[in-house]
């Protein structure tokens, strides 16, 4: 029974390999402690939020020259929620933060050498800083929903919609940072939405690809300056590829059809995405590899369309594409007109015709009607003054007055 629990305790590596590092990281070898280091500082560089953190060799340690010496620093990624640890030689790391978020830092010595008998042995304890947050801005009036969209690997627009508490005639402010920046720098190109600002343009500015982009909004109000908002991402996992623009459908000869599309153009390698295909309406849930489908139909009309985003190998996230046009099988048939069909707007023309002629024949003789009393009037007044200048001879020779 002995043989076989041994056996069976022998057989698991993770449990060897636990009872390993307990035995290597004890913490007393030898009589002799390891104390952890001392005098933690953070100070902030302005790289919003991408913090140095010193701490300072532990009192005990400092005639053990011998002796190599690591530091074990764990801190609280708020961006991940999340503790990360890293081991290394020097008494300085650079880490990234939230700064509307509590700082927590802890580190530990290890010593190894001739001080620990060659066993690497770390500090029991662990010197820890927490760092709380300024409380800066009018109380909750941070942006929201930040989204940012890398269109079709081409350019980058990130977006925020305003808190239901931001005063009036407030003013928003970006600002970005990355490793390859020596210092923080604004928005190149605010997007302005009925006089607001609720975004930024990035067409022409640089921001490299797997490297964490740092993004703060702030800004100002007559009641004092906004809570800020800080964003950490990667802009490959907010790619959005382009619509395909062609599809095709074909039938074999054993009458099944084929669904086959084309990659968008653009800068977005055609391995690295993944399709979903709609038909009738219904998206289907199995996600496509390739470019090529087989379908099933019967002698009804189907349409299908199709839409991409990159795959997990390619990017953590991404995003999908708007939907491609439709293509439809089998296509409808053009009917064509009955010939006798266009011969009814020609009667109604012909009728329209005959009517505006007779309305306007009425129209012309009516003016004429009313013109010509006009006319007779005139001759008999001249007539009349004519005969006064010029009287008739009487029968007995004289003139008639």
């Amino acid at each position: 029974m002995l043989l076989m629990a041994a056996k069976s305790w022998l057989t698991h590596p993770a449990a060897l390999m636990l009872l390993l590092m307990n035995w290597m990281e004890c913490t007393l070898c030898s009589g002799f402690t390891v104390d952890p280091p001392a005098d933690i500082v953070i100070s902030d560089p302005g790289h919003l939020g991408y913090l140095d953190i010193t701490w300072s060799l532990p009192t005990s340690l400092t005639d053990k020259t011998e002796c190599p010496k690591l530091y074990q620093l764990e801190y609280f990624d708020t961006y991940r929620d999340r503790w990360n640890a890293v081991r290394t030689p020097q008494r300085t790391y650079s880490a990234q933060f939230d700064l509307t978020k509590d700082v927590r830092v802890r580190v530990y010595t290890l010593l190894n050498g001739p001080c620990t008998n060659g066993t690497l042995t770390r500090s029991t304890n662990y010197t820890e800083l927490v760092q709380k947050p300024p409380s800066t801005g009018v109380a909750d009036t941070a942006v929201k929903d930040f989204v940012c969209v890398y269109h079709n690997m081409k350019y980058i627009e990130c977006t925020w919609g305003r808190s239901p508490k931001t005063p009036a005639y407030s003013q928003h402010n970006l600002y970005f940072w990355h490793m390859e920046l020596e210092k923080t720098e604004e928005c190149p190109k605010y997007l302005v939405l009925s006089g607001v600002r609720s975004g930024c343009n990035f067409t022409g500015t640089y921001l490299p690809d797997f490297t964490d982009i740092i993004f703060c909004v702030n800004g100002s109000s007559p009641e004092g300056p906004l809570e800020p908002a800080f964003i950490s991402l990667q802009i490959q996992d907010h790619v959005k590829p382009e619509p395909t623009e062609k599809l095709y459908l074909q039938t074999g000869s054993d009458r099944k059809l084929e669904l086959r599309w084309d990659p968008p153009a653009g800068r977005v390698p055609g391995p690295c995405l993944e399709w979903q295909m709609e038909q009738d309406g219904k998206i289907a849930p199995k996600i496509i590899t390739g470019q090529t489908l087989p379908l099933t139909h019967d002698e009804k009309i189907s349409c299908f369309r199709v839409r991409s985003r990159l795959n997990k190998y390619c990017a953590e996230k991404s995003l999908w594409s708007e939907w491609s046009r439709p293509m439809c099988h089998p296509e409808e048939k053009e009917v064509t007109p009955d010939p006798g069909s266009d011969m009814v707007p020609v009667y109604v023309y012909v009728a329209v015709a005959v009517i505006a002629t007779l309305v306007l024949s009425l129209c012309v003789g009516a003016m004429l009607r009313l013109r010509a009393p006009k006319q007779e009037k005139e001759p008999d007044s001249l007539l009349t003054t004519l005969f006064a200048q010029n009287p008739l001879p009487t029968a007995g020779g004289g003139l008639r007055r």
